[in-house]
């Protein structure tokens, strides 16, 4: 996106004002996706701020190879891949980790209806593989090919991924 790719020219100037803008409209869906990878509210806020402030250092360096969406979802992964492995060094037991509250908050009780509740207990029920796919191509808005270089795998794979989450997802609520 042009608006993403001017806001990182002026991060890269060093222009506080480009990145808390880009920083409001990424946090929401970074936050998402290191989430939807397993990680806890706590580490995924730790992940994102590590992924904002790569950004605020090294934004001269997007040379606009990739969507800028692409380059700040790879530096979270890659952030979250080592925050993982630090952990793992750290602890001999594998972290247990905590227990997601399935609970609505008073905001999303007020909006859910009951179809989106049947929808959320049907993503929830996918492989991480799947989930992950469908939450960058249809809550990312991620093309195929974004979603090839940032998972990389083959668009191939992406793609059928995809068809697979989406056969899943309509037997779990019943549409033929």
């Amino acid at each position: 996106m042009a608006h993403d790719r001017e806001l990182l020219t002026r991060i890269g100037a060093g222009d506080r004002e480009a990145m808390r803008q880009f920083y409001e409209e990424h946090h929401s869906g970074l936050t998402g996706f290191i989430r939807s990878r397993g990680a806890d509210a706590s580490a995924a806020a730790d992940v994102v701020q590590d992924t904002m402030l790569e950004v605020w250092r090294n934004a001269e360096r997007y040379r606009g190879d990739a969507a800028a969406r692409t380059w700040l979802f790879s530096i979270a992964r890659n952030k979250l891949i080592d925050r993982m492995r630090k952990n793992a060094r750290l602890s001999p037991v594998e972290d247990v980790p905590e227990e997601i509250d399935q609970a609505p908050g008073p905001e999303a009780t007020a909006i859910a209806s009951a179809e989106a509740a049947r929808v959320r207990a049907c993503l929830d029920g996918l492989k991480p593989d799947h989930l992950s796919v469908i939450r960058l191509a249809f809550y990312e808005d991620m093309t195929y090919g974004e979603i090839s270089r940032l998972e990389g795998i083959p668009a191939g794979t992406v793609k059928t991924r995809v068809f697979h989450a989406k056969q899943l997802l309509m037997r779990c609520l019943g549409i033929s």
